[in-house]
């Protein structure tokens, strides 16, 4: 890659992100011409988590209709907590990845996600995933792997989750 087109690239992410970013949080309420800051953890995390879990946990997700919502509920508040236990640097990284991707004109752009995430289907979460984590963008692969990192980790942080997988657990320490 040359000089200029890494600079151009990185211009245009900027940008992009900033753009992103100003247009996703609310105007003041109070009638002042100041933007609010706005959290978007809460909603945007919500939102994301709930619709890529189930693609990324394909064959460990519930099926069931009940089994799945309370799946999704469970998983969003483990990643929230999972989040919550992050460097507040680390957090407004994670903060700007949501945003991002539950924001609809850059959720269309960066993700190739047309529809709301509850609304799209598991094949174009499949398509999105796999093109950020064979991106050449290395910015858009960490952003895969800071999903599939927060998501697995939070769904196999729950011992019940374990024998899915084969997992017997920690091993007994012994006390002398």
């Amino acid at each position: 890659m040359r000089r200029r087109t890494f600079l151009r690239a990185g211009l245009g992410g900027g940008l992009l992100l900033s753009l992103s970013y100003l247009l996703h949080r609310p105007l003041d309420r109070a009638g002042k011409d100041a933007l609010v800051v706005a959290h978007p953890r809460a909603d945007a995390l919500g939102e994301v988590v709930a619709a890529v879990a189930p693609v990324l946990l394909a064959s460990t997700f519930p099926v069931e209709s009940a089994a799945r919502e309370q799946g999704q509920r469970d998983i969003v508040a483990a990643v929230a907590t999972a989040v919550a236990g992050l460097s507040a640097a680390s957090q407004r990284e994670v903060d700007e990845l949501f945003a991002l991707l539950a924001f609809a004109p850059t959720r269309r752009l960066v993700a190739g996600v047309g529809m709301p995430w509850a609304e799209a289907s598991a094949a174009e979460i499949g398509a999105f995933l796999e093109r950020w984590r064979h991106s050449p963008v290395d910015l858009l692969k960490s952003g895969y792997f800071a999903l599939h990192d927060l998501i697995l980790g939070a769904w196999y942080a729950e011992p019940a989750r374990w024998a899915a997988i084969g997992y017997p657990g920690p091993p007994a320490l012994e006390r002398r």
